[in-house]
């Protein structure tokens, strides 16, 4: 492929690498295909026997299966005779997995069950040989983690000091309930998307100006292979009479402090809580130009009925893609994206200080912790530096 012109310095990104295609390709093989863990489901979204869900990472599509053991597994979304796209809904139920081609069937377990003609197919051909294509799996407070590579370290070290984190962003145990999605494609490449930090917060979010919102201490960093985690307290929010209900940016147990946990895995997942909201939001980059979003909110099974019904209006209406809080955000995605069009470098400024290292430990406002994870990237890539 063309070399790509990675400047010298530490807080410049070449803005050629959002909008290649050869650069997009690559990162689907070296990232997407290579040694990365990838969120793609939490167990309480298949918690019955049958139940599975599609997912794709990068361009791979999977599925995932509770199987009638109980085990979650993921497969390849591909039949192994010619290849067949398997399931094409994003959820559902079913006894056993059939290929709509030529019906070879398959149970929960991803075992081949038969195929039409079986006895015309050659002499050593053996059922056990030819079930779904299984991956690399593990759990971590309920969410289901794969990859598509077996050089990648176990879970918890690829992690590093993130799973606190995790726990604390969905309820402490992960017991948890499925409530729903919002699913949006942005008009983004999906590195703009992943780059958001928190130094942009407070200026472009008109809702934090109007309701009179301030946060409280915070802390940013860096941990495992480029995982970013911003923890932050925020204040209560004062009913200042611009919303009619302000039951909907409150936290629902008030004799706590608010908390907002955000943990950007690398590549390109999140998991947040932010008030009462619990959510992963699950990315996958389509094109240079394109990147869809999953946003699925979570409710503890311990919840009140009241408590649920609040975290659900407070998730779709607060946090969701065109919530109070971040609907600017995917407006600014699309703009960074046009904008890059126009050459040049991304310069990351604030909490860059010395412009010789690269810092892992920032305030939450900082925007220099995403050097770090553009280091690992371009280390990945094998980019080298002018």
């Amino acid at each position: 492929m063309k070399a790509v012109d990675w400047p010298s310095e530490l807080n410049k990104v070449p803005k050629e690498v959002f909008c290649r295609e050869d650069v997009f390709e690559r990162e689907m093989e070296r990232i997407y295909k290579g040694p990365q863990w990838h969120p793609v489901a939490h167990q309480c979204e298949v918690p019955n026997p049958g139940d599975y869900k599609t997912m794709h990472i990068g361009p791979v599509p999977v599925l995932v299966v509770r199987g009638d053991d109980r085990a979650v597994r993921v497969f390849v979304n591909s039949c192994p005779h010619r290849g067949t796209q398997l399931k094409t809904c994003s959820r559902g139920t079913s006894r056993a997995i059939e290929c709509p081609y030529h019906r070879w069937a398959f149970n929960t377990r991803g075992e081949l069950l038969g195929a039409p003609g079986l006895q015309d197919f050659p002499a050593g051909f053996r059922k056990e040989d030819n079930g779904l294509k299984s991956l690399r799996t593990a759990l971590l407070h309920g969410v289901v983690f794969t990859t598509l590579s077996a050089e990648v370290a176990d879970l918890e070290t690829y992690l590093g000091g993130t799973p606190e984190y995790i726990a604390r962003a969905l309820g402490g145990d992960g017991r948890l309930k499925l409530m729903g999605y919002q699913k949006v494609t942005f008009a983004t490449n999906w590195k703009e998307y992943s780059d958001n930090e928190g130094y942009h917060a407070p200026l472009l979010h008109g809702a934090f100006r109007l309701l009179q919102w301030q946060g409280g201490k915070g802390v940013q960093f860096i941990a495992g292979d480029a995982h970013k985690v911003t923890a932050a307290e925020l204040g209560h929010a004062p009913d200042n009479g611009f919303l009619n209900d302000p039951s909907l940016i409150q936290l629902f147990d008030r004799s706590r402090a608010p908390q907002s946990i955000i943990v950007a895995l690398f590549p390109v997942s999140l998991i947040l809580k932010h008030l009462d909201v619990m959510t992963i939001r699950y990315a996958i980059p389509r094109s240079p130009d394109s990147t869809e979003v999953h946003y699925a909110y979570f409710s503890h099974v311990d919840d009140s009925p009241e408590l649920e019904r609040h975290r659900l209006r407070q998730a779709s209406n607060l946090l969701g893609p065109s919530g109070l809080i971040s609907l600017e955000d995917g407006a600014v995605f699309n703009r960074l994206h046009v904008g890059a069009a126009g050459g040049g470098t991304a310069n990351f400024q604030k909490g860059v200080g010395d412009l010789t290292e690269l810092r892992t430990t920032l305030a939450q406002n900082d925007e220099a912790g995403n050097l770090v994870r553009w280091e690992h990237y371009r280390k990945l890539m094998g980019f080298d530096r002018g």
